[in-house]
């Protein structure tokens, strides 16, 4: 008998879609992307001949919980069983006539659509013919590029830090970029960072049970706790990489789709209890390392202690279930600190008479003497008190070494609790709440500072699943997420004389020293506090997202709508406490800044937006083993917006030059040009054979990437929170800074001295989205029952990247004097040396060459606007990418006691700037060479390692229980002798490309630009 539960139903997929939103948009809230968190099966019923099998009955039962879903086959057979949570199943097919059929030991996983054949025999319902082995390893179904990390890879493999999301990098073109970011800092976050099939890290987006999982960073980067981890690795039942040309039920990212499915209570109690403890006893020693008294240990202390359990069950047998976990971490580590300060001499004034200045050398001192710095301001001589004395080795020049092993501390607390019920066989709730919560001390280099580092995040989400019949199954989500972070940069240890402070009330500032215009550069440890003092972001997500899978005859239809409100409640101004650039040793002793910044006003900000989209999306089934995938997605914003209208930004007039004041308004954006963004999806899957041991998949797609952490750049403008830059002023008698002073009017035509000059901050007005082409061809092939190779190409074009310009740079020129052209830039001791009359900025360049000019009389050229001064960030939707890759990867399940997995990658990643912070991206300078040409900036990506091999086993030692050596023994001896097991993961991975970088300005007037 066939099925006719929903046939005559729907009459098309538009109309169906029209239903789907006005039943759904009389809910209102907000939300992030839907996401696939469960399984599910298809396949054929026949019989011995071959011959379809209609309206035979097909069961799956969830052998963990319960729990059954029971569909019948149509006309071809066929059947699918939507929306099953992951877990061990038993699959049961039976009709009049025939003999039922069970396969048992069916574990289904996170986002896999399983295909069980079954082929009945002539006989009684009541018989049954029972086959134990687990879902076909070959994908012949979906057509997207994923990789599972399965439990027992995320249970038994080794993790330094229990960090689970390391195991990332067990899929082919996953790339670890953690150790090309700086740690302690807003906009790179304290979790793990990683580049998937070519995108940037920020590109990525976790998903917690379907909840978005943000980090702690402006750039809302992968989520971890302020121990560098992502903890919970015993709440995590598996998680699914969904990397390339995945269907149109996601969205939001251009990169990589996390999937992490949390553990949930089943019919049997179950738990652990764990200790985990590493210390400073069997550790090497760093090169660094070294004793400071003859009573100090060989290496620095180190301790850290990882504890908790987990305890899950049944409330109430086959309907209500409770899972619960919790982890702590501590860890306390002596850090072996190189840093360069002041020696003995300049402490009291005196500089070898090359580094106190030219007058000081001809009055016929000997070059090493020293001598007093002429015009020696003492009232800057406590400020040395800002660095540690020196202890070690004299670099001359004025300054010396300073080992020192300050200790880092760190405290973070993880938890996670899952409810699960069953109200009926349609209607199935479940509910989680995760919340990370730690502090962390980390000493700068300059060990009189640190960083005091204090992060909370928190997911929460309710799910509710109802079967309107068989073939039609509806899930409803909402879920809110918070991501907040505390830096503050501040004495550690020590205390100071509140004189010294740069601004009344704070913490000691900033002193840098060392410029393109010192008279000798000395690459001196920065002292006081660092740039981001007293930074406080809290990133909140409220989710909404509403889904129908139907099936009907061939067609697989999926539909469905997500809201997204995002709310940022920050004070990101920079060196609040102040900060002091001087040109050398010798000016800072004069007490002679050549650039003073601080923000005299700062004002918390609380930046809003809106993100929606909808998608529909048909799987047909063209044929037995052929499936093809039409999807649809429209995603859209309403812009950047500040909730009181303080959202400003920096434009530029028709000529192309800033504007000498920011614009202010609720929207940072004049134009927003992601309403409609649509995006197109199609994938086909091929099973030549028929058999389930081979598959041919292609896909296609646009996917965007929306912009919602664009608070960082606009977070440092006036009248708000704009740092004001003080150029040539004596510190002593500039300082103290009141807070709140009103600062001179700006600078611009017309104005009279004294006035302010601002640093420019902010993104594209009318900026585009980021967009990302990607396609890939892929053929799996199953090489014996228990293992597949898979071979994929792999490729991408990116369009309107951010990239970070100095958009008030000044115009470099093409000299075109056969004799050269004078030009500003890198300037040689000699000439800064030079005798009166001959000026150190004439630097010859030949006829032909792009320079940065020079004016007369020494002066460096001006920049477009003179009222401003460098850039801080700005950005601009001007990047391009391309990424090719050759993915191969083998995969053995566990059989005959071993699992193992290799894979390799060979990619060519191509692109205009791989960050848009330094903090995130190393290897590579802030911000484009030549902001006027951003495509001379074009090569390969810093995220990009050519070659990458990685692998992983397990395998379970030949003794105990079950096994040929010992395997009869019995009591302790048993027990102690079995469940032992060899686990490892080798990655293999050729280095990352670097970007030289110089040490001062290409126009030589101020710093590196």
């Amino acid at each position: 008998m066939k099925n006719h539960l929903i046939q005559g139903q729907v009459g098309s997929a538009a109309v169906l879609l029209g239903v789907f939103l006005g039943a759904s948009l009389t809910v209102t809230s907000a939300g992030t992307a839907w996401a696939q968190v469960t399984a599910a099966i298809s396949g054929r019923v026949e019989d011995s001949s071959g011959a379809a099998i209609p309206g035979a009955t097909v069961t799956a039962t969830n052998v963990e919980t319960g729990a059954t879903r029971a569909v019948r086959t149509d006309e071809s057979g066929g059947y699918r069983v939507l929306s099953l949570p992951v877990g061990q199943y038993e699959i049961r097919a039976e009709t009049g006539g025939f003999r039922a059929a069970v396969r048992r030991g069916i574990n289904l996983a996170v986002g896999q659509e399983a295909v069980m054949n079954f082929s009945l025999e002539v006989g009684q319902v009541a018989e049954s013919v029972t086959v134990t082995g687990e879902a076909p390893l070959v994908n012949t179904t979906t057509t997207s590029v994923s990789g599972l990390v399965n439990e027992r890879e995320v249970k038994d493999l080794p993790l330094n830090g229990r960090s689970f999301d390391n195991l990332i990098t067990l899929n082919a073109g996953s790339i670890n970029y953690t150790p090309m970011k700086t740690a302690n800092a807003p906009t790179a976050g304290e979790g793990n960072s990683f580049s998937v099939a070519g995108r940037r890290p920020l590109e990525n987006v976790f998903l917690l049970n379907g909840i978005e999982y943000t980090g702690a960073s402006v750039q809302s980067n992968t989520p971890g706790g302020v121990s560098g981890q992502l903890l919970g690795i015993d709440a995590v039942r598996e998680f699914n990489l969904v990397s390339d040309t995945y269907s149109a039920q996601y969205g939001k990212r251009a990169g990589a789709q996390v999937n992490i499915v949390t553990q949930s209570g089943t019919n049997l109690l179950h738990g652990t209890a764990f200790e985990f403890l590493r210390n400073s006893a069997l550790d090497a020693r760093n090169f660094f390392d070294r004793k400071l008294l003859p009573t100090d240990p060989r290496i620095p202390p180190f301790q850290r202690n990882q504890f908790g359990g987990a305890l899950g069950g049944p409330i109430r047998k086959d309907k209500t279930f409770l899972f619960g976990n919790y982890e702590g971490f501590r860890q306390r580590l002596g850090i072996s600190d190189v840093t360069v300060v002041p020696d003995e001499n300049a402490r009291l004034g005196l500089l070898p008479c090359v580094a106190a200045g030219v007058p000081a050398c001809s009055s016929g001192n000997g070059v090493g003497t020293p001598t007093p710095v002429p015009n020696l301001d003492r009232r800057m001589l406590p400020y040395m008190s800002f660095w540690p004395k020196p202890n070690g080795e004299n670099r001359g020049g004025g300054v010396a070494i300073s080992y020192n092993n300050p200790k880092e501390s760190i405290r973070e607390d993880f938890g996670t609790t899952r409810f699960d019920h069953t109200f009926s066989d349609r209607d199935s709730f479940s509910g989680t709440f995760t919340v990370d919560d730690g502090n962390k001390v980390t000493p700068q280099t300059d060990p009189f500072f640190a960083v005091f580092a204090v992060t909370r995040s928190e997911v929460a989400s309710l799910q509710e699943t109802h079967l309107f019949s068989s073939q039609m199954v509806h899930t409803f989500r909402v879920g809110f997420s918070r991501s907040e972070f505390n830096y503050d940069s501040s004495p550690f240890e020590k205390s100071f004389d509140p004189q010294l402070s740069f601004v009344t009330g704070k913490n000691p500032g900033q002193i840098t020293i060392g410029g393109s215009n010192a008279a000798s550069v000395s690459a001196i440890t920065s002292a006081g506090s660092n740039n981001n003092p007293g930074v406080h972001n809290a990133r909140n997500l409220i989710t909404y997202d509403d889904g129908f899978q139907i099936i009907h005859g061939r067609h697989q239809i999926g539909a469905g709508i997500w809201f997204q409100g995002l709310r940022i409640n920050d004070s990101m101004a920079s060196t609040k406490n102040g900060r002091a650039v001087f040109s050398s040793l010798g000016t800072f002793l004069q007490g002679t800044v050549s650039n003073f910044t601080v923000p005299p006003i700062t004002t918390p900000l609380g930046f809003r937006s809106l993100e929606g989209a909808w998608y529909l999306e048909d799987s047909i089934r063209l044929r037995a083993n052929l499936n093809l995938r039409l999807g649809l997605r429209h995603e859209f914003t309403n812009g950047f917006n500040e909730r009181f209208g303080r959202a400003g930004n920096w434009i530029a007039g028709p000529d192309g030059v800033l504007l000498t004041s920011p614009t202010i308004g609720g929207s940072a954006l004049t134009k927003n040009n992601a309403r409609f963004l649509l995006s197109p999806r199609l994938g086909l899957a091929w099973d030549p054979f028929g058999k389930g041991q081979t598959s041919i998949r292609a896909g296609l797609g646009t996917y965007y990437d929306l912009q919602d952490n664009l608070e960082y750049p606009l977070s440092n403008l006036p009248p708000y929170n704009g740092a004001v830059s003080f150029l040539n002023v004596s510190l002593p008698t500039f300082v103290p800074i009141r807070p709140g002073t009103t600062p001179p009017p700006a600078c611009g035509p017309g104005v009279t001295p004294p006035c302010t000059t601002y640093a420019p901050w902010g993104v594209e007005a009318a900026m585009k989205t980021p967009t990302v082409e990607e396609w890939n061809l892929t053929v799996e092939q199953q090489i014996t029952p228990g293992t597949s190779l898979r071979l994929a190409y792999v490729g991408s074009r990116g369009f309107h990247h951010l990239v970070t310009v100095d958009t008030n740079a000044i115009r470099p020129l093409i000299c075109s004097d056969p004799s050269g052209c004078s030009a500003g830039g890198v300037l040689t001791a000699a000439q800064k040396g030079a005798p009166p009359g001959v000026s150190v900025f004439d630097v010859r360049v030949p006829q032909g060459t792009q320079y940065i000019p020079a004016l007369p009389g020494g002066a460096p050229a001006t920049r477009p606007n003179p009222y401003l001064s460098s850039v801080g960030y700005f950005w601009l939707s001007e990047g391009n990418s391309s990424y090719n890759a050759l993915q191969v990867d083998v995969t053995k399940r566990m059989s005959q006691g071993l699992q193992f997995r290799a894979s390799y990658t060979w990619a060519k990643n191509l692109d205009i700037a791989s960050a848009i912070t330094a903090a995130t991206s190393l290897n590579e300078a802030a911000s484009v060479l030549d902001p006027y040409d951003v495509r001379r900036d074009w090569g390969p990506s810093a995220l990009n390692p050519t070659s990458q091999a990685t692998g992983n086993f397990t395998y379970e030692l030949p003794f105990g229980k079950g096994k040929p050596w010992l395997g009869n023994a019995s009591g302790a001896a048993g027990k102690l002798a079995s469940g032992w097991q060899l686990n490892a993961i080798v990655t293999l991975l050729s280095g990352f490309p670097i970007t030289p970088q110089i040490g001062s300005s290409q126009s030589g007037n101020g710093d590196t630009r």
